[in-house]
C-alpha cells in the first residue's frame, strides 16, 4: 500500500509551519512513499530547495501552494469585511500550472496582501490552467460556507469551483483530526461529492514531521504570536495530529473511502515538473549596430587599455591577459554580463555618483579596463581565477559599493533601463541562533527573563573553526555545559532551543542583492510584497526565493551596496574644488604619498576607511606602514585568527624577526609578506609553483579548504604531494606544507578584496592629512545622525587643532560647514541637522528667511521666521545648544519662547492677510520683545542640554578645568593608549560616564566595569574586588577620578587595571592653581598623596602580576562586550527600545494596571533576597539611611516622555546611578508607557540605598518616584 501527502506544510510557513525539508523527505522515503507535495500557506519560498531535495533522494516532488481567497475582492480591505480568508490546496499539474502558481502567488502579495496574501475568484478564474484543487481544510472556502451557512450555500460554492477548474481538476479533501465539526463536515463532504461526481482525496494538513515535534511546533506558534504557552485563549492546532503519517494510518482512517487513499497517487502521477533549468538567463543587453556582445566588449577593452596603460597598453603582459580573461568571459556565456555591470557603473560615473568594486572582481583586467575596478590587477598579483574559473560553471559576482545617499538613483536607473518587472531585490530569511533560541523560548515557557539572560550570554560569542550553535556550545564551551548541567527547566529550555535552532522565523530583504532577467521576473519565479527593511527603495517587489535560489536558476545577481566612505570622500572632495579648486576623485588621490603613511603611522586613524579603532590603530602605530602593500595586509590580518600574526609580521617588517620560507621556491610568492602567508591567492600561486596546478585547479583547491569539503580536500592533498615530489620536493616536507596551507586556507583573506579596501584607506588618509578641515567637515556630516560618532570626530577634529563651533542660525548650515576666520584658520560650525527633534523643514525655513541676511536681534528673527511653522520642540532644543546665543543668554530666551512663537504667529498670519500695519511696520508701533534679567545658567545644565541634543559637548567639557591638573598627574591621555604596552603601567584620569558591577563567578564578590572619558575619547577601566572594596565610593557617575593600574592590550581594545582610584575634586584643582608645578618636566607619573589606605595587587612594579588570590584571576575572563546590548546585566536598551516603537516587549510583558501601590511582577527568587511587600512606602522626606538599617528594595517609577531617546538616556542614568553605590540592596524599574506598566527587575545588580543615593535619585526622577522598603532575609 501506497500514498501521497498533498497537504503539507513546511517551515516557510513562516507562521506555523516546522516541518525541515530535509527530514521531511528522509521520513517520506524511509516510510516507503514515493511522493509527496508542498503546500505552504500563501507563498512558495521552498519550493526549489524542496524540489531540489525530493529529486536527490529520488522522491518525486509536487508543487503546490495553500492560498488564502478573499472574503470578497482582492483589492477590498474593509476591516469588517475583508479581515478573514479562505484557505485553498493548489498544485502544479504541468509547466503552465505551475507559471500560474507564481502569477497567483505573486499577486497575492502585491495587490492582494490585506492580514493574509489573498487572490480573489476573478484572478483564480483567470489562472486556473495547468492547476489541481481540492477543498483544501476545515478554514476552505467550501467547508467554512457549509459550517456557517449550511449545504446549500455550500454547494454553490462548490459549483464555481468545479466551473472553474473542471470536474477533473477539483477535488474533495477529507481529514481526520480530533475536531468536533469534522466528522459531520466529511459526511457532507462525501455525499456532495457523490452528488457532483467528484473524486476524494486524503489529507493530514502536516505541519510537522513526527507525532513529538507537535510541542515543538506549538512553540515556535507561541513564538510567532508572541504568546505565552500557558496562556489557554492563544492560538493553537489544539491536538498532536497534525503530522506526516504512515500510509498505513492514512488509510486506517479512512476504511470506507479507500479511493480517497488511491486518488493521492492519481494526482502525484498527473504533476510533472522540471525545476532545474539549465544555462543562464542573461538580460539582453543593446550594442551599437555592426556589434555582438563579444565584439562590443573588446572594443570597449581596447580603449580602456589603452587610457589606463598609455605607452604600455600593448605590452605582451597586459594584452596576454586582457586576451586570456576575454576568452573566458566569451566561452562561458558571459559577455552581456560585463556590459551590463558596466552600463551601471558608467551610469553612476556620468552622474557624479562615486562606486567602487568590492571582492574578488577587483582582480580582474577587464573591469579594469572598463572602469569597474579601481585596482591594477597585474602590480597587486591578482588571479582572475579567483573571481571566474573556467573549471567551475558558476554565475560571476561582482559587488558593486556605491556612496550610500545616492545608491537609490543607481538602483532606480536599473529599474527603469531593464524594466520593473524585470528587476527585484532579494529575499532572506531570518532563522533563530541559538541565543535567539533560548531568548524566543523561555519567553513562550515564562522563565524569568534574567534567568533566560544569564543562560543565553552562556553560550560563546564564537566557536574557534565551527559554527555557533547549541550542540556546539555544550561540547566547546564549559561554562554553558555547566549551566545545562544544572538540570531542571534550564536543560528542559536549552534542549528545545536545540530543536528550534535554524528554524525560519521571519523574511526580510537583502541588504544590496538585486535580480535582473531577460523576460519578466514572474516567468522564473514568485515575487513577494516589499518588507519593512525594503520600503525606501525604488524597487518595489522581491524575490520569493533566497539568493542561492537565485544562483541555482541560473540568473543574474548584481549586488548594489551603499558606502558612507564614499560619500564622505565625495563630499570633501566638493569642498576642496570649492575652496582650492583641486579636483580630486577616486582615480587621482596619491596613493604613494609619504607624508601620508607618517600620518598614519602617528595613529590619526579616526575616520579612515578600516583603520579606525583601538586595536587596530595600535597595531598601525606598532607597524608603522611605509607603502599601500603594508595597509593591504593590516586590513587582510585584522579579523579573528590571522590577528595572531600581526606582530610577526610586524617584527618581521622591521628586521626584528628572521623571515622564513617552507621552501625556497615559495620566496617570490610570500616576499610581500615577509614569508607569511595572508593572501587566499598566495595559496593559489604557491601550488601552482611547487606542484605544478593550473589556475583552475589552484583556485578549486582554495575552495575545498575554505569550505571544508573533506573529501575534496583528500583528493587535492594526494595530487598536490605527487606534483611536489615530482618537482623535487620532499614527500615528508611536501606533506607538512600542505598541512599548513590547510589551516591557513580557512582563514586566508581575498587580496583582491583586501587591495581594494586597502586602496580607499589610504585615500582617506591623504585627504584628511592634506585637506583635514574639508574631510573632517564631510565625516561629521555624513556621521551627523550618529552622536558617538559625532562626539568622536569632534574629539578628533578639536586634537588636530581646529575649532568646532556650535550651531548658530546666523551661520550654520544643515550639514557641519566650515568657517574661515579674520586669523586664516579654518573652523567647522555644527549645523542645526545635528540636533535632536530639529527636522529639515525648520532648517529649511531658518535658511529661506537669511537670504536676505543674517537676523540682527531676537525681533528680526522672530518676523523673518515663521516660529510657529518651526515648532516649539525644535526651537526649544535649538536654544539649547547654542544657536540663539547670539541674541542673548539661553535662559532668558527659553523664559520668553511662547511669546516668541505668540508674536510671530500674529506678524505672520497679519502677513497673510494684509494687515501687517496693525501690528506695527507701518504705523510705526512694534512690539518689542525684551530679555528678562539673566539669573544665569549652571554650566553643568548648560554642557547636558548640549551632550543630549548634539551627543557632544560643545561650549565646554565638564573636565575642561581639570585638565592643566591632569596634564600633571597622567601618563597617558585616552588616544595614547594604543601605543600603551601589555601589563604597562600606566595613570589616566577623566569623568565617569559608565558604570557596571556584576559579581565575581567563584568568589561572588563584586567588582566593577567602568567608563572615564577625557577630551579625547573613552578609557575602560575594569576594577576587581579589592580595589572596589576600597574606592568603589569614589566612582560616581560624573565624578572626575585619577586611576593608577595597569593596561590589559590583549584584546582588541585596551582596558585599564584598576589598583589604585583617588577623586580629582575642586579642593585639588584650587590647590594646583594656588601652587602650580614649578618644574614643567616633572614627570607625570610623580606620586600623589590619599588619604586612602592603597592596595596594590601588584607587588612587582616592574613587572604585571594578575589579583590574587586565585579565585578572582578565574573568575573574571574578560571585560564584556561595550556593544548596547551587553552594557547591562538585563538589556535595558532593548526593553527601552522595543517600549519606544510600542512593539511587543521581549524583556518585559505589559501588565494591566490595576493600582499604583501594588508591585505588578513577580520577582525571580534570588539568593538572600524576597518578594517585596504589597505596599511600598514612598520614601520620607528626611530618612537618614544606616548601614544596619536590613536589606532594602527600591524601585524607581519611570514614566515616558514620548521623547524616546530623552528616555532611553534617563534610564541608562538612573541605572548608574544607581551601580555606582556599591551594597547589597536590592532595585528596580516601573516604567510607564502606552498604557502599559512593565516592571524591569535586575537581579544581578546591587546598590546601597543611603541619603546621597536618594538625592541623586531625586534629582532625576523626582521624589514621588522613588519608593523604598525593608525586606526580610531568608
Amino acid at each position: 500500500m501506497s500514498f501521497a501527502h498533498l497537504h503539507v506544510h513546511t517551515e516557510y510557513s513562516l507562521l506555523d509551519g516546522f516541518s525541515n525539508i530535509k527530514k521531511l523527505i528522509r521520513r517520506v522515503k524511509e516510510m516507503g512513499m514515493t511522493s509527496v507535495a508542498i503546500t505552504d500557506h500563501g507563498t512558495m519560498f521552498g519550493v526549489i530547495d524542496f524540489f531540489k531535495t525530493a529529486v536527490d533522494n529520488d522522491i518525486k516532488p509536487i508543487i503546490g501552494i495553500e492560498a488564502y481567497v478573499a472574503a470578497r475582492g482582492m483589492a477590498d480591505r474593509d476591516p469588517q469585511k475583508d479581515k478573514h480568508s479562505y484557505h485553498l490546496v493548489l498544485l502544479a499539474e504541468n509547466e503552465t500550472g505551475y507559471k500560474n502558481l507564481l502569477k497567483i502567488a505573486s499577486a497575492a502579495q502585491l495587490e492582494g496582501f490585506y492580514y493574509y496574501p489573498r487572490v480573489d475568484h476573478d484572478f483564480l478564474r483567470a489562472h486556473s490552467e495547468g492547476i489541481i484543487a481540492t477543498t483544501s481544510c476545515m478554514s476552505g472556502e467550501v467547508p467554512r460556507t457549509i459550517l456557517n451557512k449550511g449545504v446549500e450555500a455550500g454547494q454553490r460554492v462548490l459549483e464555481w469551483y468545479i466551473e472553474t477548474f473542471g470536474r477533473q481538476n477539483f477535488f474533495i479533501e477529507l481529514q481526520d483530526h480530533p475536531i468536533r465539526e469534522l466528522p459531520e463536515l466529511n459526511r457532507t463532504l462525501i455525499d456532495l461529492g457523490k452528488r457532483y461526481d467528484l473524486k476524494y482525496i486524503a489529507t493530514n494538513d502536516c505541519h510537522y514531521v513526527d507525532r513529538e515535534d507537535a510541542r515543538l511546533q506549538d512553540i515556535m506558534l507561541a513564538i510567532q504570536t508572541g504568546a505565552l504557552l500557558s496562556d489557554p485563549n492563544r492560538m493553537k492546532m489544539g491536538s498532536d495530529t497534525f503530522y506526516l503519517r504512515t500510509p498505513q494510518e492514512m488509510s486506517n482512517l479512512f476504511p470506507d473511502t479507500p479511493s480517497a487513499i488511491s486518488n493521492t497517487l492519481e494526482i502525484a502521477e498527473r504533476c510533472n515538473l522540471d525545476l532545474i533549468k539549465k544555462g543562464y538567463h542573461l538580460p539582453l543587453f543593446e550594442v551599437p549596430e555592426g556589434y555582438t556582445t563579444e565584439t562590443y566588449l573588446r572594443k570597449l577593452c581596447d580603449e580602456g587599455i589603452g587610457r589606463k596603460y598609455g605607452s604600455r597598453a600593448n605590452d605582451p603582459e597586459v594584452r596576454q591577459r586582457l586576451d586570456y580573461e576575454l576568452k573566458i568571459i566569451h566561452d562561458m556565456g558571459f559577455d552581456a554580463y560585463f556590459l551590463i555591470v558596466w552600463d551601471l557603473c558608467r551610469y553612476a560615473a556620468e552622474h557624479g555618483i562615486w562606486y567602487n568594486t568590492r571582492g574578488s572582481g577587483a582582480g580582474s583586467i577587464v573591469a579594469y579596463s572598463l572602469n569597474i575596478t579601481l585596482i591594477e590587477p597585474l602590480s597587486h598579483k591578482l588571479l582572475f581565477e579567483r573571481f571566474l574559473n573556467p573549471a567551475r560553471i558558476e554565475m560571476p559576482d561582482i559587488d558593486l559599493d556605491f556612496q550610500d545617499d545616492r545608491r537609490a538613483e543607481v538602483l532606480q536607473y536599473c529599474a527603469e533601463h531593464y524594466g520593473s518587472d524585470k528587476v527585484a531585490q532579494i529575499i532572506t530569511f531570518g532563522t533563530l541562533g541559538a541565543r535567539a533560541a533560548i531568548r524566543d523560548v523561555g519567553r513562550v515557557m515564562d522563565i524569568p527573563l534574567s534567568e533566560v539572560d544569564r543562560i543565553s550570554k552562556a553560550v560563546p560569542a564564537m566557536i574557534p573553526d565551527e559554527q555557533v550553535t547549541i550542540a556546539n556550545a555544550l561540547d566547546k564551551s564549559p561554562e554553558f555545559k555547566s549551566v545545562y548541567n544544572e538540570g531542571g527547566y534550564i536543560k528542559e529550555l536549552i534542549d528545545t532551543a536545540n530543536h528550534m535552532e535554524g528554524v525560519a522565523r521571519n523574511a526580510g530583504t537583502h541588504a544590496a542583492g538585486v535580480v535582473i532577467t531577460d523576460v519578466p521576473l514572474l516567468e522564473y519565479l514568485p515575487l513577494h510584497r516589499p518588507t519593512s527593511n525594503a520600503e525606501e527603495s525604488p524597487i518595489k517587489s522581491v524575490t520569493q526565493f533566497e539568493m542561492n535560489i537565485i544562483t541555482k536558476l541560473g540568473l543574474l545577481k548584481v549586488d548594489f551596496l551603499g558606502l558612507s566612505t564614499l560619500t564622505v570622500m565625495h563630499r570633501a572632495c566638493d569642498l576642496i574644488k570649492q575652496r582650492h579648486n583641486i579636483d580630486l576623485n577616486l582615480h587621482n588621490i596619491p596613493l604613494d604619498d609619504p607624508d601620508t603613511f607618517e600620518f598614519i603611522s602617528q595613529g590619526h586613524t579616526a575616520g579612515l576607511f578600516q583603520l579606525e579603532g583601538t586595536g587596530m590603530t595600535r597595531y598601525i602605530v606598532q607597524m608603522k606602514p611605509r607603502d599601500l602593500s603594508n595597509i593591504i595586509a593590516m586590513v587582510a590580518l585584522f579579523r579573528p585568527g590571522p590577528m595572531k600574526f600581526i606582530p610577526d609580521y610586524i617584527n618581521r617588517m622591521h628586521n626584528e624577526a628572521p623571515v622564513e620560507y617552507a621552501h625556497p621556491t615559495l620566496e617570490k610568492v610570500f616576499k610581500e609578506t615577509y614569508g607569511l602567508a595572508v593572501y587566499q591567492e598566495q595559496l593559489m600561486m604557491a601550488v601552482m609553483e611547487l606542484a605544478g596546478y593550473t589556475p583552475a585547479e589552484a583556485d578549486d583547491l582554495r575552495k575545498a579548504i575554505s569550505k571544508k569539503i573533506k573529501e575534496s580536500i583528500e583528493k587535492h592533498k594526494a595530487k598536490f604531494i605527487k606534483g611536489a615530489v615530482k618537482n623535487g620536493i620532499d614527500k615528508i616536507q611536501a606533506e607538512q606544507i600542505f598541512s599548513d596551507w590547510e589551516n591557513f586556507a580557512r582563514y586566508g583573506f581575498n587580496k583582491s578584496h583586501a587591495a581594494d579596501y586597502g586602496m580607499i584607506a589610504v585615500q582617506t588618509a591623504y585627504l584628511k592629512h592634506h585637506y583635514t578641515v574639508e574631510y573632517m567637515t564631510a565625516l561629521l556630516s555624513v556621521t551627523k545622525n550618529e552622536t558617538a560618532k559625532v562626539a568622536f570626530y569632534v574629539a578628533d577634529t578639536r586634537s588636530m587643532g581646529i575649532d568646532v563651533l556650535p550651531p548658530d542660525v546666523n551661520c550654520s548650515e544643515w550639514d557641519f560647514s566650515i568657517e574661515d576666520r579674520a586669523d586664516g584658520k579654518s573652523a567647522i560650525r555644527v549645523g542645526m541637522g545635528a540636533v535632536k527633534n530639529v527636522g529639515e523643514a525648520p532648517v529649511t525655513l531658518i535658511h529661506e528667511a537669511r537670504r536676505n541676511g543674517i537676523f540682527k536681534d531676537l525681533n528680526d528673527f522672530i518676523r523673518r521666521v515663521d516660529l510657529h511653522k518651526v515648532g516649539k520642540r525644535s526651537l526649544e532644543c535649538l536654544i539649547k545648544v547654542g544657536a540663539l546665543d547670539c541674541f542673548g543668554p539661553r535662559r532668558s530666551i527659553l523664559e520668553i519662547v511662547d511669546t516668541m512663537l505668540s508674536i510671530s504667529n500674529s506678524h505672520f498670519r497679519a502677513s497673510e492677510c494684509g494687515q501687517l500695519s496693525i501690528f506695527g511696520s507701518v504705523a510705526g508701533v512694534e512690539e518689542e520683545i525684551l530679555l528678562p534679567v539673566d539669573t544665569g545658567l549652571d554650566s553643568r545644565l548648560q554642557l547636558e542640554w548640549e551632550k543630549e541634543l548634539i551627543g557632544l559637548y560643545i561650549s565646554d567639557h565638564p573636565i575642561s578645568p581639570y585638565i592643566p591638573l591632569m596634564r600633571q598627574k597622567v601618563t597617558h591621555f585616552s588616544k595614547d593608549l594604543a601605543e600603551a604596552a601589555h601589563k604597562q603601567r600606566v595613570i589616566v584620569a577623566g569623568m565617569v560616564t559608565r558604570i557596571r558591577t556584576t559579581m565575581t563567578k567563584k568568589s561572588n564578590k563584586q567588582m566593577a566595569f567602568a567608563t572615564i572619558e577625557d577630551l579625547q575619547g573613552a578609557v575602560e577601566l575594569v576594577i576587581f574586588p579589592k580595589t572596589w572594596e576600597k574606592f568603589g565610593a569614589l566612582v560616581r557617575m560624573d565624578s572626575v577620578i585619577l586611576v593608577d593600574g595597569q593596561v590589559d592590550a590583549e584584546g582588541s581594545e585596551p582596558k585599564i587595571l584598576a589598583d589604585i582610584i583617588r577623586p580629582l575634586s575642586e579642593e585639588d584643582l584650587n590647590n594646583f592653581q594656588q601652587s602650580p608645578p614649578q618644574n614643567d618636566e616633572a614627570p607625570a607619573s610623580e606620586t600623589w598623596q590619599t588619604d586612602i589606605d592603597t592596595v596594590r595587587y601588584s607587588q612587582n612594579e616592574d613587572g604585571f602580576e594578575e589579583p590574587p588570590p586565585s579565585t578572582e584571576e578565574a573568575s573574571w575572563t574578560s571585560a564584556p562586550s561595550r556593544s548596547i546590548a551587553e552594557e547591562y546585566p538585563t538589556p535595558i536598551n532593548e526593553v527601552v527600545k522595543e517600549m519606544s516603537e510600542d512593539m511587543q516587549l521581549e524583556e518585559a510583558q505589559p501588565v494591566v494596571e490595576t493600582k499604583p501601590e501594588e508591585p505588578i511582577a513577580e520577582t525571580p527568587p534570588v539568593e538572600d533576597f524576597v518578594q517585596p511587600p504589597v505596599i511600598m512606602a514612598p520614601v520620607p522626606p528626611l530618612l537618614q539611611y544606616s548601614d544596619n538599617s536590613g536589606l532594602k528594595l527600591l524601585t524607581v517609577t519611570i514614566k515616558s516622555s514620548g521623547e524616546k531617546e530623552r528616555d532611553i538616556r534617563r534610564i541608562r542614568h538612573v541605572h548608574n546611578v544607581l551601580n555606582s553605590f556599591p551594597g547589597r540592596d536590592r532595585f528596580c524599574f516601573m516604567v510607564y508607557e502606552h498604557g502599559f506598566r512593565h516592571l524591569l527587575d535586575f537581579p544581578n545588580d546591587s546598590t546601597s540605598v543611603n541619603t546621597e543615593l536618594i538625592s541623586q535619585l531625586c534629582e532625576i526622577v523626582g521624589r514621588d518616584n522613588i519608593r523604598v522598603e525593608n525586606v526580610h532575609q531568608r
